[in-house]
This record gives structure tokens, C-alpha cells and sequence, in this order.
């Protein structure tokens, strides 16, 4: 009887891990259609890359800080003596975008959190509004980027 009890007891538990997993697969929010975007490596490497690398009137070159910080964007240092990433940095910038770089949305981190509040940003980025305008090309490399422009 004793063994009767304990395979009860652990199919019970089954069912009830289950049921939690389809609970909280339902209420995730649903990942992008292949439809809704996807973003480009080839032009992540060569277009997003150095908007984070340079220097803009009045701002901190958004590598010196984004390599440091503990935000949800995060660069890999760079080398000492190198100016731009190596292919495996690349590859590992490209991953930890993908924290706030939303395919087929301008409601990414990415986009809006640099961006002036006037022209549509967020109200504070410790780093500066590092964009002024939407016309600014860095900033329409970085809406290019997560609207799925191919490199």
C-alpha cells in the first residue's frame, strides 16, 4: 500500500507542475511571429557597432559607459589598445542587445531610451539624451536595426 501511495503522491505532483508550466506559458507574453522582424548580425556588426563607439557633442561615447554599468544594456570591453570589437565581441554584443533590442518594435529599450523626451524618449537616460531628434542618422540606424534592416 505504502508504494501505492508514494506513485500517487509523485503523479499528483506531476500534474500539478504541468498545470503550473501551461499557467505560465500562457500568460508570457508571445515571442515575435518570424513575421513581426528579426535582427540582422552582418548589420548589427557593421552599422549598430559604431553608433555605441562614437564620440557625440557634449555626450560620453555610449561604450565607455555601457561597458561598466550594471543596465539592461551591457557592451563587452574592449580590448586594451583596440578601437572597435573583435568577431567573438561582436557576436557577444549582438546576444546582449537582444535585451533591449525588440524585433519590429519602436517600443524597444534601444530605441527610445537615448532618444531627447521631446522627440519621443524616455525622460531620464543617465548617459544623456544622446539623440535630439528622430532625424538624427544614429538613432535611424538604431530604429533600421530592430525594424529588421539586413546588412
Amino acid at each position: 500500500m505504502k508504494r501505492t501511495s508514494s506513485y500517487i503522491v509523485a503523479a499528483a505532483c506531476l500534474v500539478v507542475a504541468a498545470a503550473a508550466s501551461l499557467s505560465q506559458a500562457e500568460s508570457a507574453p508571445a515571442a515575435p511571429s518570424a513575421g513581426s522582424g528579426s535582427l540582422d548580425y552582418e548589420y548589427f556588426k557593421t552599422k549598430v557597432q559604431p553608433v555605441f563607439l562614437t564620440k557625440r557633442a557634449g555626450h560620453t561615447r555610449c561604450v565607455v559607459c555601457h561597458t561598466t554599468n550594471n543596465a539592461p544594456f551591457h557592451l563587452v570591453q574592449l580590448a586594451p589598445g583596440s578601437t572597435s570589437w573583435n568577431e567573438q565581441q561582436s557576436r557577444q554584443n549582438f546576444q546582449l542587445i537582444q535585451k533591449v533590442a525588440i524585433p519590429g518594435s519602436l517600443d524597444s529599450p534601444i530605441v527610445h531610451h537615448p532618444l531627447a523626451e521631446q522627440a519621443g524618449g524616455d525622460p531620464h537616460h543617465g548617459g544623456g539624451q544622446q539623440f535630439e531628434s528622430q532625424n538624427d542618422p544614429a538613432w535611424q540606424t538604431l530604429k533600421a536595426f530592430v525594424m529588421g534592416q539586413k546588412g
